[in-house]
């Protein structure tokens, strides 16, 4: 489990990259990189990292589903991801 620091940091860099994300399209179309030096660095969506959404773990992120292997497994096994059972044979 991550800390709640953590997972708030992430979360307001989200932020930050959806508000600028016009205005980033803008600047790169046009071509003016000083103007992009101005922009918060958190701005870039280059810094944003794929964490699970209920424990915040930066690793074993399973993109379809958007929690971690971990968090994947746990619910799997109780029957709380539709279409999902473990494998036997």
């Amino acid at each position: 489990m991550a800390k709640e620091s953590v997972k708030a940091r992430q979360r307001k860099r989200e932020a930050m990259v959806a508000k600028f994300a016009e205005k980033r399209a803008a600047l790169k179309e046009a071509g003016d990189y000083a103007a992009l030096d101005q922009l918060p660095r958190n701005a870039s969506p280059v810094r944003l990292k794929n964490r699970c959404q209920l424990t915040g773990r930066p690793k074993g992120y399973i993109r379809y589903f958007g929690i971690s292997r971990v968090t994947f497994r746990d619910m799997a096994l109780n029957g709380k991801i539709p279409g999902v059972k473990k494998a036997s044979w």
